[in-house]
């Protein structure tokens, strides 16, 4: 790739635009999880150590291109000054930064107001990107999770300043070049979830890349009703049988092999310690028509492990079963210990994002080992899918 660091630029006495995603969850006016912002901190202490003034360019909800005030950047104003140890200075609109009051002049690290304010933003205006520009000499994208959007604070601006990807972005290239583009072979990947209809870009693009994959969740239902088995009230796309079959017929002519279920646990409920039976999952399986597939069985955890062993580097998407209510999250856990005890080892290189991934895999209590855990849902889904990302492209210009 052709994109630069923090460390190939010259920050000193330059205002460095930095586009952030601290987006968190709030309640009662009060951040309840500050993981984004947290993750953005190297950067921002990076920056000012290198004599460099950072002005944050974020979003919060989705204003729509109002000034909605119950989606001020103030309310994230207190965790983000906690989590870096300096005062910010919030920038209520666009027109006192480009003015520049003499608290904002001063300001060690300067917050844009809510960039979704203002409609030029997700329409990418190139009038609204020029005004962005004019509040900086440098601009350093550090939000792979809006990396997916062509938007001004994006897209725009990095083809108007000299441009750098911050240190969660360049981990977040780096994780994923590693997995996908230069992988240690064989290369693997779980790939679960509801629904086949949701990835079936990611489903093509992956048997062409890949030495494995493992496919789990309700979506293995529909593969396995595209062979034939009857599986009762399973969560299935019969929309999509034929889409399975030809999904199967690409990973074959790729040399990739498929590793479905062979057996699950089945139940009449969903619901937590629901009474439940181990069957087996062939082509011709019958199941009642109360019945349903709730999770994968005994042996398919123990192929799943199996084909693990083999691997050097797995990318993980989706649970294999509804792993939210026990004892349907057995498989899921059994899985993901299995590969953090691998990366733990220094066998694997493991790579995970996107959906109830990062919960699946904190609920296993494996997240911590894996090599790379993202946090950017939509963006980490399209790379995988094989998409250009702008905000990615536009660094690289």
């Amino acid at each position: 790739m052709g994109w630069k660091a923090l460390d190939d630029m010259d920050l000193r006495g330059k205002r460095v635009l930095v586009r952030v995603d601290i987006n968190v969850p709030v309640e009662n006016g009060k951040v309840t999880d500050d993981t984004r912002i947290q993750r953005i901190i190297p950067t921002l202490r990076d920056i000012l150590e290198q004599g460099g003034t950072p002005v944050l360019l974020a979003h919060f909800g989705r204003p729509k291109g109002k000034r909605v005030q119950d989606l001020s950047l103030r309310v994230v104003l207190p965790a983000l000054e906690d989590a870096l140890g300096r005062k910010v200075v919030l920038a209520e609109t666009l027109e006192a930064a480009e003015a520049g009051t003499e608290e904002i002049n001063a300001a060690d690290v300067l917050l844009l107001e809510n960039i979704r304010f203002y409609p030029g933003e997700t329409e990418n205006d190139p009038d609204f990107a020029k005004r962005l520009a004019g509040l900086g000499d440098i601009y350093c994208n550090d939000a792979f999770s809006a990396a997916h959007r062509a938007h001004a604070s994006t897209e725009g601006v990095a083809r108007l300043l000299p441009s750098c990807a911050g240190r969660l972005m360049q981990a977040e290239l780096s994780a994923l070049e590693a997995a996908l583009a230069t992988p240690k072979r064989p290369v693997g990947a779980v790939v679960g979830g509801a629904k086949v209809s949701t990835k079936i870009e990611l489903l093509e693009n992956l048997v062409n890349r890949l030495d494995l994959l493992v496919i789990g969740g309700g979506m293995a239902n529909t593969f396995l009703g595209a062979q034939g088995a009857d599986l009762g009230k399973s969560l299935s796309e019969p929309d999509f049988y034929d889409t399975a079959k030809d999904i199967l017929a690409q990973a074959e002519k790729a040399g990739c092999r498929v590793l479905l279920p062979v057996d699950g646990l089945v139940a009449r409920e969903f619901a937590a310690h629901a009474a439940h039976e181990v069957a087996a999952l062939e082509a011709d399986t019958v199941l009642a028509a109360d019945q349903m597939v709730l999770d994968a069985g005994p042996k398919t955890v123990e192929l799943v492990k199996d084909a693990f062993d083999g691997l050097k580097t797995l990318i993980w998407n989706g649970p294999m079963g509804a792993f939210e209510i026990a004892p349907f999250d057995t498989a899921t856990v059994a899985a993901a210990k299995a590969a953090a005890a691998l990366t733990r080892d220094g066998a694997l290189i493991s790579v995970a994002g996107g959906g109830d991934t990062v919960a699946a895999l904190n609920q296993a209590g494996a997240a911590e080992d894996f090599t790379y855990i993202s946090t950017a849902g939509g963006a980490f889904l399209e790379w995988m899918e094989g998409k250009t990302l702008p905000g990615v492209a536009a660094l690289d210009a």
